[in-house]
């Protein structure tokens, strides 16, 4: 099932595929939720999907911004990697202070927000894989920050929906298991799953990302 999902500044239907409901739906394996942040990810996600001698639920949610976005092209030679990846560790930052971690589009947008601040002591991993969470996949990413003492869940969703209520607590159960503290930053709780202003839209999301970085380096 392929679902529409990610804040571009329209309306409350173009926003939320209700993310939030089908992690209420999953338990004992029952499917996979998927945010795919790349084209060879996708491809290599589909693959998977056909391959697997056995068959579960696959749901999808992909913005649609993403179908043109410069970040998530691939080249053709990361279409020939062996799998899909549940968790993207980052290659750009070694031995960070604090690592961010997120799903779907803000993936990309916390990437650029680094790149304009030449931030070297952020680590940004996505998650592409909500369910079954990537526990084993996390940890082997945390560890190649040794010196990192925070992890932050960041979401473009209102705290109230998205991944965050399924996603904090076997996060903190992971980044405590790491010596890390655990932090989140989300728009504010809301009757609505977006505010459809485009201008609003742009000024929340510029505070998402700000408050991305500096809840990590100044709490």
């Amino acid at each position: 099932m392929l679902l529409p999902h990610g804040y571009e500044g329209q309306g409350p239907e173009h926003s939320s595929a209700r993310l939030e409901r089908f992690l209420q739906l999953a338990a004992e394996d029952n499917m996979q939720i998927c945010q795919p942040s790349t084209a060879a990810q996708y491809f290599q996600l589909l693959r998977r999907q056909v391959r697997r001698p056995w068959r579960k639920p696959l749901i999808v949610f992909t913005p649609k911004s993403m179908l043109r976005h410069p970040d998530a092209s691939s080249s053709i030679e990361e279409f020939t990697h062996p799998r899909f990846l549940p968790l993207v560790p980052d290659r750009e930052a070694h031995d960070a202070s604090r690592i961010l971690i997120a799903s779907g589009k803000v993936g990309h947008e916390l990437r650029g927000e680094r790149r304009r601040r030449k931030d070297t002591s952020t680590a940004i991993f996505l998650l592409e894989q909500l369910y079954p969470m990537p526990r084993a996949e996390i940890s082997a990413a945390i560890a190649e920050h040794p010196h990192a003492r925070e992890m932050v869940w960041v979401q473009e969703e209102p705290g109230n929906m998205g991944a965050a209520g399924f996603v904090l607590p076997r996060l903190d159960r992971i980044a405590k298991g790491a010596g890390l503290v655990l932090r989140s930053v989300k728009r504010s709780p809301s009757a609505s799953p977006a505010t459809g202003s485009a201008k609003a839209h742009e000024l929340e999301q510029k505070t998402l990302l700000a408050l991305a970085f500096t809840i990590a380096s100044n709490n």
